[in-house]
Order: C-alpha cells, then sequence, then structure tokens
C-alpha cells in the first residue's frame, strides 16, 4: 500500500478542487466546522476558515485552542508533497501554537508556499541527507488580528536514501533509533 495512503483517499494531487471537497468532508475537520474555502491549482496556496459554534468553542465561548491549532495542521505537508513530488518524503515532525487573544467570530488562515521556498529545499537536499524547514502562519480574526500563530517544522528528504542508510544512523542524545518502524524499510523488501 502506497505510504501517501491520506493525500489519495483525500483526493490525491491532480485535482486540489477534489482535495478541497473531500478534506471538508474529513471527520477531524468536519466535526470541529474547518473548512477549506481555496486551494490554488497548484496547491501554492490554501485559505481555511472556522466559525464559531457551539461545538468548537471552549468553556468562556471562544473557539477550543485544539481546534484553531487543528486547522493549521495539515497543510504545509500536502503542499510541500503536491509540489515536490514523488522522489520526496514529506512529514510533519513538529509545531507549535502560541495563542495571541480569544477567537471569536469566524477566524482564517492563509497558508502561501513560494517558488523560492521550493528552490530552497530542493537545493538543500542535494547535499543533506534531510532538510527540516519551519513555516509560520497566523489564524486571524474578521478584524485581521491575529489569534494564533503557528511554526510548523516539515521533515523532507529524497526518497533515493536508502534503508541500510537508516539503519547505521547514530540516534541523537536520548533518541531510540527503529529502522524496521520506517515506511521505507518496508518498501525494499
Amino acid at each position: 500500500m502506497s505510504r501517501n495512503v491520506l493525500l489519495q483517499i483525500l483526493g490525491g494531487t491532480k485535482s486540489p478542487a477534489h482535495l478541497r471537497r473531500l478534506v471538508n468532508l474529513w471527520p477531524p475537520f468536519l466535526g470541529a466546522g474547518i473548512r477549506i474555502k481555496h486551494i490554488a491549482p497548484d496547491m501554492k496556496a490554501v485559505d481555511v476558515e472556522m466559525k464559531l459554534r457551539w461545538w468548537n468553542a471552549n468553556y468562556v465561548g471562544t473557539h477550543f485552542g485544539g481546534s484553531l491549532f487543528a486547522m493549521t495542521d495539515p497543510f504545509y505537508m500536502l503542499m510541500l508533497m503536491a509540489n515536490l513530488g514523488r522522489d520526496y518524503i514529506v512529514w510533519d515532525k513538529a509545531a507549535s501554537i502560541r495563542y495571541r487573544k480569544p477567537g471569536k467570530g469566524t477566524v482564517r488562515a492563509e497558508f502561501r508556499l513560494t517558488d523560492t521556498q521550493l528552490d530552497d529545499i530542493r537545493d538543500k537536499l542535494k547535499t543533506l541527507p534531510k532538510y527540516e524547514p519551519t513555516f509560520q502562519v497566523e489564524v486571524k480574526d474578521e478584524s485581521g488580528e491575529v489569534v494564533a500563530a503557528v511554526e510548523k517544522l516539515i521533515h523532507v528528504r529524497k526518497k533515493d536514501r536508502m534503508p541500510s542508510e537508516l539503519q547505521t544512523a547514530q540516534p541523537r542524545s536520548g533518541e531510540r533509533v527503529q529502522p524496521t518502524a520506517c515506511p521505507e524499510a518496508s518498501e525494499g523488501a
């Protein structure tokens, strides 16, 4: 089975409009009221919004922080997968969120990916085994004020790295390496 199961389930990269419709029906987004309003045909721009409803409000009647975070979760990874192509492995590695003010009404987030960012990733991976760029996105309210600022760390590497290289990788301090848990280790079997 392909490693890009979610992307295939959600419509793949061949039709951003189809992807938008299916992601809007994806249970975690549907349940939180998160909606994709626009996906550019080249997958370099995605606009997302979430209206405040009783089911996504917290105890004090503002947007639940987990929903604010969820509305920023998969997009940079999906955008990079679509734009870098099948020769690259892309994973969300880490994220952080800073809440700036209570979210009320409709909140929006705009994700943008530039050719310069894509070229930088490709250039770095000509000499590095992996590259982990960061991307920032702001969740804004209807007046344009920042409700939350999110930073995403994305892990990117070329697919041609052999599983044997993973087995000889040196763990970082406190990290355990389990190469058999890596999806690419089973691809060569």
